[in-house]
């Protein structure tokens, strides 16, 4: 069979195993050759591809339910259930998303984009099974950097409290999330990868079983059984499984993940037990492509590629740097004059920048794997005794952190510094992981100073701010990819004045109020209204919190009629913080705001996104034209 005449994932249980290892290979193809052409999660899914065919091959799809973590290692599961013929439109523009999504397939059961949910949705969904009087097995897939997480811990805390409901964990265990894993639970599995008596076990056991005294080659069924029983439960008994073990699950491992026959005997025997069963599968990312075996750091995830070399597609034109490496140099400045400043990153270091830090600063580097919630409390510990921790997290991420950010930081006036990468909108991963509500989230919070750069050289002199105030919680967010070519300084930053903002742009007819990324697209948009005689005063907000309300009052009141234009949802975002400064001030004039509507944001390149949500200059002048023909202006207030 070829992937092209696979219908159904159902189909696999009638394969061989030869044939399930040619699908393997044909899967294997499939998905570099897509991503070197598209772009996107390249190892996490090269190393399931056996894991996948072994488990499906077990199971009844239309009945039974499998819950994948994160989503990014299921390009395979996306290729077998009815995707294979659209997969070359992998994270673009109306294709297949990135992610699991459950609305685009009926085999998706969950959707997520941060990692760590996978145990929590199965152990629901085993539990609403049994509720029902249902007959369905219930899996959840998740990989060893998940498995840090403390959202994972507590799902299997629980679900082993659970002893009698059904529910099947799988640990892909490749030592890897993004980087390197971290953390005790990390060196514990290393060590039962590694342990030579345990090897040296379930190497034996099978040719001792298979000599078994008196009974020679020739078994009949039941001794098949018994022997299988035996070996899994030498196996399961082993000091491998400990910790699980006494967790109450029933452990099964290690196997080799991209042994077929392995892997699909070991998932018949799990299924036929009874209560909770954790099964732990050894893979190797970027299984089949020697070029990401060799660095599952940077094929992680790529942009296009070369296949055969392995190396990225040269851009067409030079680019400005990147916020994040302007970040990560100047961090590194700022922390060779101040010996108090601690880097802390959430398994994120190469996408933060942190990876640099860490080479000069190991010692003032944490990575604290998949556990932003911890991360943010000891950098508020590490606040209260007179450290300068700056905690460089995806926005997105950030938001897994909420209540961390407001009962251990800002109540207790904590000077942590959050640096938010990946503001806004991001691109083909998809509303999992754009940036949008950071801006609306943290405002709300009591004594959070919430800023954002207009280009790379503001960034550095925010990233000063940052690191010297020391009156309570301080965020700067700016956006993923290139800056706009602002000239760079190699040192001697002046801070911004906390609460600042600065006219760009003068005009009478118009004040436009921009903040961070948005506020060269509203300086071109100026431009283009100027060609139809609006006259904009532009401002670079620089704050959403705190507001230089001495500054933007008198304009508003002068000019009468206000937009502001942001990066981030428009509902309590720096639109709203604008309008209230005007309401509280009771100047009634009129505003509008533009961002990003009250919906979730789809998955397209970010200029394409940028376009389709009006966020360029163009889409700017146009909103703004339309509301000068339909809005008639206030009168200047005294």
């Amino acid at each position: 069979m070829n992937l092209s005449d696979l219908c159904h994932p159902n189909q696999l249980r009638e394969l061989s195993v030869p044939q399930l290892a040619r699908l393997a290979q044909q899967i294997r193809q499939k998905h570099l050759e897509t991503v070197a052409a598209t772009g996107g999660h390249l190892g996490p899914g090269l190393g399931v591809v056996e894991l996948t065919l072994g488990l499906y091959k077990t199971l009844d799809l239309d009945r039974d339910r499998v819950v994948w973590d994160v989503g990014h290692q299921a390009y395979p599961h996306k290729m077998l259930t009815g995707r294979y013929a659209n997969f070359h439109t992998l994270r673009q523009k109306d294709g297949i998303a990135g992610y699991l999504k459950r609305a685009e397939n009926p085999f998706d059961c969950w959707g997520a984009g941060h990692a760590s949910t996978s145990i929590s949705a199965a152990l629901g969904m085993a539990l609403a099974r049994d509720f029902q009087g249902l007959n369905r097995k219930v899996v959840a897939v998740i990989g060893d950097g998940a498995l840090t997480g403390g959202m994972a811990l507590e799902a299997l805390n629980h679900a082993g409290h659970l002893a009698k409901t059904n529910l099947m964990v799988i640990l892909n265990d490749n030592e890897m999330s993004i980087s390197e894993n971290v953390g005790g639970l990390s060196l514990y599995l290393n060590r039962l990868r590694t342990d030579p008596a345990l090897r040296q076990l379930r190497s034996n056991l099978e040719s001792q079983l298979f000599n078994f005294p008196l009974l020679g080659s020739t078994f009949s069924p039941e001794f098949e059984r018994f022997k299988d029983s035996l070996k899994y439960m030498t196996m399961t008994r082993s000091k491998a499984g400990v910790i699980f073990e006494e967790l109450g699950f029933t452990y099964l491992g290690p196997i080799d993940g991209h042994n077929l026959s392995d892997l699909i005997e070991t998932f018949e025997f799990a299924h036929n037990l009874t209560g909770p069963v954790f099964v732990h599968v050894i893979t190797v990312k970027g299984k089949g492509y020697e070029v990401a075996e060799r660095n599952q750091v940077t094929y992680h995830a790529q942009n296009a590629f070369d296949l055969t070399t392995g190396k990225a597609k040269p851009s067409s034109k030079p680019t400005p740097p990147a916020y994040t490496s302007v970040f990560a140099s100047t961090l590194l400045k700022l922390a060779e004059q101040n010996e108090k400043i601690v880097g802390i990153t959430a398994a994120m270091p190469t996408g933060t920048g942190l990876d640099k830090f860490k080479e000069r600063f190991a010692d003032r580097y944490f990575d604290v794997g998949i556990a932003e919630q911890h991360a943010v409390t000891m950098a508020a510990g590490l606040a209260a005794e007179g450290m300068r921790p700056v905690a460089a997290i995806y926005s997105t991420f950030l938001q897994r952190a909420f209540d961390q950010i407001v009962h251990d930081v800002a109540i207790q006036d904590l000077p942590v510094f959050f640096c938010l990468d990946r503001a806004g909108v991001v691109g083909e991963d998809g509303p999992t992981h754009h940036g949008v509500f950071d801006l609306a989230y943290l405002r709300q919070i009591p004594g959070m100073v919430v800023m954002a750069p207009k280009d790379e050289a503001e960034l550095q002199r925010m990233l000063v701010t940052g690191v010297q105030y020391t009156k309570g919680p301080i965020a700067v967010r700016y956006p993923r990819g290139a800056g706009v070519g602002a000239p760079l300084m190699a040192e001697g930053w002046e801070a911004v004045p906390v609460g600042k903002a600065e006219v760009l742009r003068t005009g009478d007819d118009l004040l436009i109020v921009a903040i961070g990324s948005m506020v060269h697209p509203s300086l071109q948009a100026a431009a283009l209204l100027s060609e139809h005689g609006i006259a904009a005063t532009v401002v670079n907000a620089r704050f959403a919190k705190p507001l230089d309300t001495e500054l933007i009052l008198p304009l508003a009141r002068r000019i009468a009629r206000v937009v502001t234009v942001e990066e981030g949802c428009r509902t309590g975002g720096f639109g709203s913080a604008v309008l209230e400064a005007l309401m509280d001030a009771g100047l009634a004039v009129p505003t509008l705001r533009i961002g990003i509507d009250d919906r979730f944001v789809t998955h397209a390149s970010r200029s394409q996104l940028l376009e389709m949500l009006g966020l360029t200059p163009t889409g700017i002048a146009q909103t703004i034209q339309q509301s000068l023909n339909t809005q008639p202006a206030a009168q200047p207030q005294p």
